[in-house]
C-alpha cells in the first residue's frame, strides 16, 4: 500500500488468541490499518470460524456494535464481508456514517450446488422438490440486485469483490446436513450411510463490481473472465449521504435465513470446536460457541 500509494484491502482467516475469525483488513499508504470481522458466517462456514463481535479495530470505529468505519484520506469507508450483505441490520448501522462501502466476498454458488456421494451418485437442488425451490439462485440475488439496492438507499458508492472458478469441497457434519434436507426430500434418506463423506461442487457467484451511489453498476466482471480486475471512477458526495426513503426489503425468503443463519451453523459448531481443540490441545482456554 505504501509502495503503490493506494488503499489496499483483503480478507483472511485470522487466529486471534484462541478464536478464529474471517477478517477484512484495510491498509492505508501511511500505515494505518482497520479490521472488520464477519458478523454472519454462512452455514457451514461456522465450522471454520466464529462470528465477529465488538469492539471494532482501528481509528474511526463506528458507534454501533459489529461495524468498522475507516477514517481514511479518501473518506469514511464502511466494511463488510460476503454473506453479511444479506443482512439489513448491518446496512442500517452504516447509514449516515460513511462515504463508500467496501465489501470483500468469495461466495460459492451454494444455491446451485451438486452434491456428490461416495457411490458416484449426484444430486442437484432441482431434484429436491418444491420446498427447496425458494433457495435456488439466492446467491445471485444477494450479490446482484441486493447490493445495488442497499447501496442506492445509503446514497454511497460500493466496491465488491468475488472469487472465480469452480469449487469442490467436503461438508462439515455431512450426516447432520443431509438429515436437515430429508424433511424437504425424504428420498434422500437412502444416502444416510454415505453422508459422512458427502461432497459439494459449484461455481462461484458473479458480482465483482463497482456500483455508483445511484445503485447503477459502473463496471463488472463476468465469471468467464477468470482472475482479473475491474476499474471505475466514483464520485463521493461533498456531505455525508443520508438514507433515501425506506430501506429496501430483503429479496431473500425466511427459509434462506433459517437455513443459513441457524440450522447449518448449529450443525457446524462442533466441527469448529474440535478443530480448535486439536490445534491447541490442553494449552487452550475453554472454547465458547
Amino acid at each position: 500500500a505504501a509502495y503503490l500509494n493506494v488503499h489496499l484491502a483483503g480478507s483472511l482467516m485470522l487466529l486471534d488468541h484462541t478464536e478464529v475469525y474471517n477478517s477484512l483488513l484495510l491498509f492505508a499508504p501511511d500505515g494505518n490499518m482497520w479490521r472488520y470481522d464477519k458478523n454472519y458466517p454462512w452455514g457451514w462456514e461456522r465450522g471454520y470460524f466464529r462470528p465477529g463481535y465488538g469492539p471494532g479495530y482501528g481509528p474511526g470505529y463506528g458507534p454501533e456494535y459489529g461495524i468498522t468505519v475507516a477514517e481514511t484520506d479518501l473518506g469514511r469507508i464502511g466494511m463488510m464481508i460476503c454473506w453479511d450483505v444479506g443482512h439489513l441490520d448491518l446496512w442500517r448501522r452504516y447509514a449516515g456514517l460513511i462515504d463508500l462501502m467496501l465489501i470483500s466476498s468469495c461466495p460459492p454458488d451454494i444455491s446451485n450446488p451438486t452434491y456428490h456421494f461416495p457411490n458416484g451418485d449426484q444430486v442437484t437442488m432441482d431434484q429436491m422438490g418444491p420446498l427447496v425451490a425458494p433457495l435456488k439462485n439466492t446467491g445471485r440475488l444477494v450479490f446482484g440486485d441486493m447490493i445495488n439496492e442497499q447501496t442506492a438507499w445509503l446514497g454511497i458508492p460500493a466496491v465488491n469483490t468475488v472469487g472465480c472458478g469452480h469449487i469442490e469441497t467436503g461438508i462439515p457434519n455431512g450426516l447432520g446436513s443431509l438429515l436437515s434436507m430429508v424433511p424437504a426430500a425424504p428420498w434422500l434418506i437412502k444416502y444416510l450411510p454415505q453422508a459422512r463423506r458427502l461432497r459439494l461442487s459449484c461455481d462461484f457467484v458473479p458480482g465483482c463490481k463497482v456500483v455508483e451511489a445511484s445503485g447503477r453498476v459502473l463496471s463488472e466482471l463476468r465469471q468467464d473472465e477468470g482472475e482479473a480486475f475491474t476499474l471505475a471512477e466514483v464520485t463521493l458526495a461533498d456531505h455525508r449521504p443520508q438514507p433515501k426513503g425506506p430501506q429496501p426489503r430483503s429479496r431473500l425468503s425466511s427459509l434462506t435465513y433459517l437455513t443459513s443463519d441457524l440450522i447449518l451453523p448449529l450443525l457446524s459448531i462442533p466441527t469448529y470446536r474440535r478443530g480448535l481443540r486439536r490445534a491447541w490441545g490442553k494449552h487452550m482456554a475453554p472454547v465458547e460457541a
